[in-house]
């Protein structure tokens, strides 16, 4: 069996606010081996960006993870100094942001925050670190690399900015990537290549990525392992083909019900009534008790645990606290 790159254990990600206490991530578990993609899905207010966060140690206060463990190649990331983080930061573990202009230091050029993370952790002369990144920039599909390389951000296009992160964070060829939304604002030709950069990334490096993402056509064509999260919560963990071919949360088959189908014609896609819940408004019961067709009075009295139902597929649900059921 391959060994884990990073195990997230019972994690725990909560926000002190004047309001009280806000539980973003509450109990999430799930683990990456070496070489596989993982994907997490789930709508805004689900906490997939603030589990990357947490796992890169950049949640901001009042922010801050209150419990669980965070295991990077054996070591908690939880317990280690602010020094060695900065080490793993940006070397072993790289990101990529969703918002490429509030990530990108508008007094420096692009070519200039490039360099500064290979000189850093490479070990690389100026010239050294000069020339990766240009090709880097290249790699990502950017023309004229070179002026780009001497380009302030703001002088860039949205899509030429997010390329732009996703250069700096291969740049040191990371043992696992985090890449929050990284094909969002790139048009498709440009998307597909980005992707085929993600892919060559993992056979040539046997790089760990971890995806999270709204685009159920990536996950189809990118992951291996889904996770979908719903209200700071895993609702659902199985390997990709189970989640399109035999979901068991009705949360994820709405998901998949409200995706445009290419062989189905429909007047009309399918939704999910309602709204993902505030953080911590719904104290009693599961979750998705209000917004879930085939909720009983049980989903909104007891708290549904994350159970295994069949071997590497585990459900949040009551619907199958007795046995197979099909939604």
């Amino acid at each position: 069996m391959t060994e884990a790159l990073l195990e997230v254990k019972d994690l725990k990600t909560y926000f002190h606010t004047e309001n009280g206490v806000v539980p973003s991530v509450d109990g999430v578990s799930f683990s990456i081996k070496k070489g596989e993609t993982i994907a997490v899905v789930g709508e805004s207010g689900s906490g997939k960006s603030v589990t990357s966060l947490s796992i890169m140690g950049l949640v901001g206060s009042p922010g801050k993870v209150v419990g669980g463990e965070i295991l990077f190649e054996g070591k908690d990331l939880t317990t280690i100094s602010n020094r060695d983080m900065r080490k793993l930061r940006g070397n072993e573990i790289a990101m990529i942001f969703q918002e490429p202009l509030t990530s990108l230091n508008p007094l420096f050029t692009v070519g200039n925050q490039i360099s500064e993370s290979i000189k850093l952790h490479q070990k690389a002369s100026k010239e050294e670190a000069k020339i990766k990144s240009i090709e880097m920039l290249r790699k990502v599909g950017i023309p004229r690399p070179e002026k780009v390389y001497s380009s302030y951000p703001h002088m860039l296009s949205g899509g030429m900015r997010q390329r732009v992160m996703i250069a700096m964070a291969l740049s040191c060829n990371p043992k696992l990537l985090i890449a929050d939304e990284p094909t969002t604002a790139l048009d498709v030709t440009i998307q597909a290549q980005i992707l085929q950069l993600m892919r060559n990334l993992i056979h040539e490096n046997d790089t760990s990525i971890m995806l999270i993402t709204h685009d159920l056509g990536v996950v189809a064509e990118m992951v291996d392992t889904v996770i979908v999260m719903y209200a700071g919560q895993v609702v659902e963990y199985t390997d990709v083909y189970t989640i399109f071919k035999a979901p068991k949360h009705p949360y994820t088959k709405g998901l998949l019900d409200s995706t445009p189908k290419i062989h189905e014609l429909k007047d009309e896609l399918q939704s999910i009534e309602g709204t993902v819940p505030a953080p911590g408004t719904i104290t009693k019961g599961c979750r998705f008790q209000t917004r879930c067709p085939l909720a009983t009075s049980k989903c909104f009295n007891e708290e549904p645990e994350l159970k295994e139902i069949r071997p590497n597929h585990q459900v949040r649900c009551w619907l199958h606290e007795e046995g197979e059921v099909t939604i």
